[in-house]
């Protein structure tokens, strides 16, 4: 039982709190920890009962004797049947292995994608404003931009399809 008492040696708020989980996540866990708790007490109640028959006391009440002889016989030849249950052990510890090491994985992965949106989030912050950039530093960040213009143009095209629904025609002006 000592081998399997983790869940009594771990700070639940610590672990949903200190490692930023959300969502499912912790749900999943409180209801973990609730059935948990749950089983250990039954468990502790079941080992608070008695666990001796009296079989004086069914003879006092009861008027068939025969039947409280034969199930006091039956109670005393009962064997408990023992099952090997290492090889189920066994499949649960690499269970236990190979879910340790997915959320090993995991963490990793969740650790990478924060410190790519720490990054992309410093480029927005230390981003210069829109309305501050030049056509030549749009053009450079995205080419694309001006090969459809210069496409636009050797077809004799010099408006650019759209644009007149979206902004207006300024051609009063």
């Amino acid at each position: 039982m000592a081998a399997r008492s983790a869940a009594l040696k771990l700070d639940w708020a610590k672990v949903t709190t200190s490692l930023g989980l959300r969502g499912q996540t912790v749900t999943s866990l409180h209801a973990f920890k609730k059935r948990n708790e749950d089983a250990r007490r039954k468990l502790q109640a079941l080992q608070e009962q008695a666990t001796e028959v009296d079989f004086a006391q069914y003879r006092a009440v009861l008027k068939n004797q025969a039947v409280v002889d034969e199930i006091e016989k039956r109670f005393k030849a009962f064997k408990p049947a023992t099952y090997d249950v290492t090889r189920q052990i066994k499949a649960i510890e690499a269970f236990e292995v190979e879910a340790v090491k997915n959320a090993e994985a995991t963490k990793d992965k969740v650790t990478m994608e924060l410190q790519d949106l720490e990054k992309t989030l410093k480029n927005i912050e230390t981003a210069r404003p829109f309305e501050d950039l030049t056509v030549d530093e749009v053009a450079a960040a995205e080419p694309s931009i001006d090969q459809k213009t210069a496409q636009l143009v050797s077809k004799g095209r010099w408006v650019v399809p759209g644009y007149k629904e979206r902004f207006g025609d300024l051609s009063v002006l």
